[in-house]
């Protein structure tokens, strides 16, 4: 029952913990530090280096503390001190999870450096983002961050550029528009409107660039926000406490200041999964990484605004897994394949035509990445079709998993209505083969 865009992990969470001083970063040069990023399913990953060890962490707007993801087997080489056990509850009907806070930590991101940094280190070493990514995470940071300096996000170049406030010019185009922000929790928050039956709906959604969904909203009858009749049940994604489920739809319209966004996805996450974000009257959902990757952004969490322009990744077309698979990355696998290559040394015989070559056989062994099926929707095609949750992933559409990668393979999933998928998977040690056609459940109800 399960349908991904690509991959959908909220880092919403809150800390059991009491208040401790911490140092702030600051610029080496004293001006500005650019830092280039990976784009990777709408989410920046960025380099960052913690007491001398270089890491990859998400660059998250709605996390208010550092966290570590596997600590123990980092422990050793993070040379991580003074902890004290906490707790953090994150989205998801779980609880909450253990962790570690520590204090006297040093980050360096690009010439930013903070000599006394707090992080959480998670305990869980279940907790782990890299089989669904199929690239090294080893944490999230946001506010500490942008509360210390001007952040711009640049999407189109990838890149994350800290501006010490003293040395920020504020130069804005007429392409530029404004919006102020407010905080809950450390998160900011904006205005923005959606449209929904045709009415135009005013809402407070919370900036959040740890998603890579394109907006959730919670169901609010007194702010006329209901889920629209065209939906399905789906999984949205995984908190650090537990995975959380919802529906499906589309919005007729979005819109941010005047930028406005037609036929967006929209995801209306279950309560039981959300309720803690819920009671604050002053939010009505999430702004993610769906749409934030559409525009270029500079955040001053200090002086309460943040300024944004539409980029090349402005109109692409909202798309989702029309087939109801997930898969993520298990590992490695060994795989021998057959290799025919002329032998040029092979005698002539008088017998054999002289434009006759011979070939000699010989197997190559390649390493290549394992992908399973994690869930599947219920009816959906590929459940209709007979794939199994476990099934080992080994071509699809011809295209074995040597020349794909998990986040190329998944957009395999993400085609026209009616795109015919081949998939041949392994069960029990026996090659299976699998075809299915995708189905939009979204935009061919609405058009009957």
């Amino acid at each position: 029952m399960i349908n991904l865009k690509f991959l959908n992990i909220i880092f919403v969470v809150c800390f059991n913990v009491n208040v401790f001083s911490q140092g702030n970063f600051v610029i080496q040069n004293g001006k500005s530090t650019k830092i280039h990023f990976r784009l990777v399913n709408n989410l920046i990953v960025f380099p960052v280096t913690i007491n001398g060890v270089d890491l990859s962490f998400l660059l998250d707007t709605g996390v208010s503390k550092p966290i570590i993801f596997n600590f123990f087997n980092l422990k050793d080489e993070l040379s991580i001190h003074k902890t004290e056990l906490n707790h953090i509850q994150g989205l998801g009907t779980d609880a909450p999870i253990e962790s570690l806070r520590s204090t006297n930590n040093t980050i360096s991101i690009g010439e930013a450096v903070n000599l006394n940094q707090d992080l959480f280190a998670i305990i869980d070493a279940s907790i782990n983002f890299v089989p669904s990514l199929g690239i090294p995470i080893h944490g999230i940071i946001g506010y500490d961050i942008f509360k210390d300096f001007v952040v711009e996000v640049n999407y189109t170049r990838k890149f994350i550029k800290l501006y010490n406030h003293n040395y920020y010019t504020q130069k804005f185009s007429n392409k530029w528009r404004q919006l102020p922000l407010k905080f809950y929790n450390k998160k900011p928050i904006t205005e923005a409107a959606v449209f929904m039956g045709n009415k135009e709906i005013p809402v407070n959604l919370l900036i959040d660039t740890g998603g890579s969904d394109a907006i959730w909203l919670f169901e609010d009858s007194t702010q006329s926000i209901s889920i629209p009749n065209n939906t399905f049940d789906d999984f949205l994604g995984k908190g650090l406490s537990g995975t959380i489920f919802g529906k499906r739809a589309v919005l007729e319209s979005f819109r941010l200041s005047d930028f406005s966004l037609d036929d967006i996805n929209v995801a209306f996450p279950d309560d039981s999964s959300v309720q803690k974000e819920k009671i604050h009257a002053l939010r009505n959902g999430s702004l993610m990484g769906g749409v934030t990757h559409r525009f270029n952004w500079v955040f001053n969490y200090k002086s309460q605004w943040v300024a944004f322009k539409k980029n090349n990744y402005f109109n692409k077309s909202f798309k989702y897994n029309k087939s109801g698979v997930v898969m993520q990355y298990a590992g490695v696998r060994l795989v021998k394949t057959l290799s025919e290559t002329p032998d040029l040394t092979a005698p002539n015989s008088s017998s054999q035509s002289s434009n006759a070559i011979s070939f000699s056989s010989s197997y190559k062994f390649e390493i290549v990445p394992e992908l399973v099926i994690s869930d599947i929707r219920l009816s959906s095609p590929a459940a209709l079709a007979g794939l199994k949750i476990e099934d080992v992933v080994i071509s699809i559409n011809n295209q074995n998993l040597s020349s794909l990668t998990l986040q190329k393979a998944i957009e395999q999933f993400y085609g026209a209505d009616g795109k015919r998928i081949k998939m041949i998977v392994e069960r029990d040690g026996v090659l299976m083969k699998f075809q299915f056609r995708l189905q939009d459940l979204l935009h061919k109800k609405s058009t009957n």
